[in-house]
């Protein structure tokens, strides 16, 4: 099991928009308050991100940036230049005739009503640099994606976006490898074995009937020394993470699949439809059924 691309394929609600933006200075444009995780790749050229609270922060060729909770924020080729409103069907905005910066920007459809601790804890902005050293997964596929949206080949309409939907995982991967050495948060739930393994049974098996006593069993940790690291890494209890992940496949697997409500039920735990009901309802704030219609395009 796999927990991050987990994570991930259940916080997507839909798939990701996305526009290529060649421009030329002096440029600027704004991009206003998104529901889903904003993402920009710097394919070409420089640019300064004018983020909602602090100092411009200078981009250059490879750049990647995610804003996860989908921020106010600008990009400019000077932090004084004007700005316009970004529109994702305009692929050459109002600019000059100076250097030239090619860019990739776009937006995640994510669920917003129960978000995962994985993005929670990430900072409003996240810069993963060009460093040639360092995390060539990533930077592999910014470089192809700057060639396809350059060149406009025969299938650039289907390489793109399956590139950009794998840049999610790749610039989460990414910042989170950088700050491996934390000493709390995703960063070290994902490189602690113990947790890790734990986490990945309850990935796997979210219906089992699992206790913090069988999960430490199974990782060789104390009850204590368990329940102590686990929840210093994920910033919760191995029962209330477990308590949220199996919500979170209960909303996927009634978003994704058209599975009776008491089989959605008993994969996830839960031997009563009625107790599932309830137990979705407290969270999400209405039944499993009104929620799947909700869901369900006219």
């Amino acid at each position: 099991m796999d927990v991050l691309a987990d994570v991930v394929g259940a916080m997507k609600t839909g798939p990701a928009t996305s526009g290529r933006t060649d421009v030329r200075g002096p440029w600027g444009l704004r991009f206003v308050h998104s529901f889903g995780a904003t993402f920009h790749l710097i394919l070409q050229g420089t640019a300064w991100l004018l983020p909602p609270d602090g100092d411009p922060i200078p981009l250059g060729p490879g750049d990647a940036v995610l804003l996860p909770r989908g921020l106010d924020h600008a990009l400019v080729d000077h932090p004084d230049s004007p700005t316009v409103a970004f529109d994702p069907t305009v692929e050459e905005p109002p600019q000059g005739q100076g250097a030239r910066a090619l860019l990739l920007c776009g937006t995640y459809r994510l669920d917003r009503e129960r978000p995962h601790p994985v993005l929670t804890k990430l900072p409003d902005v996240v810069v993963v640099p060009a460093d040639p050293g360092r995390h060539r997964s990533l930077h592999t596929a910014i470089s192809i994606l700057g060639e396809e949206l350059d060149a406009q080949r025969p299938g650039s309409a289907a390489v793109v976006p399956a590139l950009v939907d794998a840049l999610l995982v790749l610039i989460l991967r990414a910042w989170l490898e950088d700050h491996e050495c934390s000493t709390e948060g995703w960063a070290q739930a994902l490189t602690d074995p113990s947790v890790v393994q734990a986490l990945e049974l309850i990935h796997e098996r979210p219906g089992a009937a699992w206790t913090v006593a069988d999960l430490a069993a199974d990782v060789g940790l104390s009850r204590a020394a368990f329940a102590r690291r686990f929840t210093e890494a994920v910033g919760e209890p191995p029962l209330t993470y477990l308590s949220r992940w199996r919500m979170t496949t209960a909303a996927r697997l009634l978003r994704d699949h058209d599975r009776p409500l008491a089989t959605v039920a008993k994969e996830i735990g839960y031997t009563s439809e009625f107790a599932f009901a309830k137990a979705f309802k407290r969270d999400f704030g209405v039944p499993p059924g009104t929620y799947r219609k909700q869901l369900t395009p006219a």
